[in-house]
C-alpha cells in the first residue's frame, strides 16, 4: 500500500494513503444490508400492493352491491367501528388467543424436550428421527386437516377405535363435533404439523452450546436440573423467542385446519380470527371491507406480540 509522509525530518510520521472509496472494505453491517437488498426489494414488491389494497378496502364500503356496480364509496373507519361492535369478532378473537396460547406453549415445551432427547441419542438415531419428524411438516395444511378429520370421525375414526379397544372410553366421542373439545381437536393436528420446525431450531441451538460448560457445572456438583435451568435454558432464550414470534404469528392466522375439520363449528366454538375474516368477506352479506379491516387488526395484534417478545429478549440479555 502506498504511504504518505507528514512533517519533516527523522521524526516524520508515515500514514497509509487512503484507498479510493470503491476499493475500501465495507463494514459488516453495510455488507449484510447490500447482500440482502435484492431479496428485500422482491419481498417488498410482492407484499406492498396486497397490503395497500387491503388497507384501501378496509376504508371503503365493499359489498356485493358495490362490486356489481364497480363503485366503492369511501367509508372511513366505519368498517373498524362495525368490527369492534360485532360480538362474534370478539368471540373469534378469544378463541384465537386460547388456541394460540395452547399451541405455542405445547410446542415450546415439546420442542425443548425432544431436542434434549435427540442430543442424547446416537448420530444415526438422531438423523432417522429428524427425517421422520419432518414428514408432517411437508404435509399441506388442508391435507393435514382432512387426514385428522378422518381420524376424529365419530363412527369409524381411528382415534375412537383405539380408545374403545383399549377400554379407555366406553362409547365414541365426537371430538370435532363437541363444543368442549372442538378447538383442541383443531389444535392437535396443527401442533403435529408445525412442531418439527420448532424441534429443529432447538436442536440446532443445543448443538451450539459449549459442552465444557456442562462438564464444569458437573464438576462443581450441579444436578441435571440445575444445569438445564442455569445453562441450557438461558442459552436457548434467543431461539425460544424466535419460535414464539414465528409460532404466534402463524397460529394467530390458523385457517386450513379449521376449514377441513370443523368449518368453524359446532356453532361458533371454533370461530377464529382468520375464519371470521373469511366468513365475513366471502359469505352473505359479502362484506369484504369489514373482512379487510379484521385482517388489519389481526396483523396489528401479531405485530404487538412480536415487539413484546423482542423487548423481553433484549431486556433479559442486557
Amino acid at each position: 500500500m502506498a504511504e504518505q509522509a507528514t512533517g519533516g525530518g527523522a521524526g516524520a510520521l508515515t500514514v497509509p494513503a487512503r484507498r479510493p472509496f470503491w476499493k475500501r472494505e465495507l463494514p459488516v453491517g453495510w455488507l449484510a444490508f447490500f447482500m440482502n437488498t435484492p431479496s428485500i426489494i422482491v419481498l417488498a414488491g410482492v407484499l406492498a400492493y396486497p397490503i395497500y389494497y387491503a388497507g384501501y378496502l378496509s376504508l371503503h364500503q365493499v359489498g356485493l352491491a358495490q362490486m356489481r356496480r364497480g363503485v366503492f364509496p369511501f367509508y372511513g373507519f366505519q368498517n373498524y367501528s362495525n368490527l369492534f361492535e360485532d360480538a362474534l369478532f370478539w368471540l373469534a378473537l378469544k378463541n384465537t388467543i386460547i388456541f394460540t396460547t395452547f399451541v405455542v406453549t405445547v410446542e415450546v415445551v415439546l420442542a425443548i424436550a425432544i431436542g434434549l432427547l435427540l442430543m442424547q441419542t446416537s448420530v444415526w438415531t438422531s438423523r432417522v428421527t429428524r427425517f421422520l419428524m419432518l414428514l408432517p411438516y411437508a404435509v399441506p395444511p388442508i391435507a393435514n386437516g382432512l387426514i385428522w378429520s378422518f381420524i376424529y370421525n365419530f363412527k369409524f375414526g381411528f382415534l375412537n377405535r383405539v380408545l374403545l379397544t383399549t377400554g379407555l372410553i366406553s362409547e365414541p366421542i365426537n371430538w370435532a363435533g363437541n363444543a368442549d373439545t372442538a378447538l383442541f381437536a383443531v389444535a392437535v393436528p396443527y401442533i403435529w404439523r408445525t412442531l418439527p420446525f420448532a424441534v429443529l431450531l432447538v436442536y440446532a441451538a443445543l448443538q451450539g452450546i459449549n459442552r465444557d460448560l456442562y462438564e464444569a457445572a458437573a464438576v462443581d456438583g450441579a444436578s441435571a436440573w440445575r444445569r438445564f435451568w442455569h445453562i441450557t435454558l438461558p442459552l436457548l432464550r434467543p431461539i425460544i423467542v424466535v419460535i414464539l414470534i414465528l409460532r404466534t404469528s402463524f397460529a394467530f392466522a390458523v385457517f386450513e385446519e379449521v376449514m377441513a375439520i370443523t368449518q368453524g363449528g359446532p356453532g361458533d366454538a371454533t370461530w377464529v380470527a382468520a375464519w371470521y375474516g373469511y366468513k365475513v368477506s366471502f359469505a352473505p352479506p359479502f362484506n369484504i371491507g369489514m373482512g379487510a379491516a379484521s385482517a388489519y387488526v389481526l396483523a396489528l395484534i401479531i405485530g404487538l406480540f412480536a415487539i413484546a417478545y423482542v423487548k423481553v429478549l433484549y431486556r433479559r440479555t442486557t
